[in-house]
């Protein structure tokens, strides 16, 4: 069960960063305040159950450590993204970082035993 919700809380944070993107691009700050804390709500789920993921471990290769700060580098991303947009600042280094992390983490995630197995 906790993989299952580890996945499906990366997927919401995943959208509902989308989504504050767009409320922010469209005006709509107060809607984007809102939907930021409830991401940061969703970091915590995320971390949580990415921590009794990592805990429930055996053999913790290195494999293992890679996807967790890989992991915690996503979120830092989120943050300074979401932030940085706000402010109306350049995002387009951080947009490099996340998509590199992203497809990495992905890879790691399905690579590892406890992740779904498509590579």
């Amino acid at each position: 069960m906790t993989t299952d919700t580890h996945i499906t809380a990366w997927f919401l944070t995943l959208v509902l960063f989308f989504i504050a993107l767009s409320l922010n691009k469209s005006g709509k700050a107060k809607g984007y305040k809102i939907l930021h804390m409830i991401i940061r709500v969703f970091y915590l789920l995320i971390l949580l159950t990415g921590g009794m993921l990592f805990s429930s471990v055996y053999h913790i290769s290195l494999l293992y450590i890679l996807k967790a700060v890989v992991g915690l580098w996503i979120i830092a991303l989120f943050e300074l993204i979401l932030i940085k947009t706000a402010k109306k600042e350049r995002t387009s280094v951080l947009w490099i970082q996340f998509v590199v992390a992203l497809l990495l983490v992905l890879y790691l995630g399905f690579k590892l035993p406890l992740g779904i197995h498509i590579f």
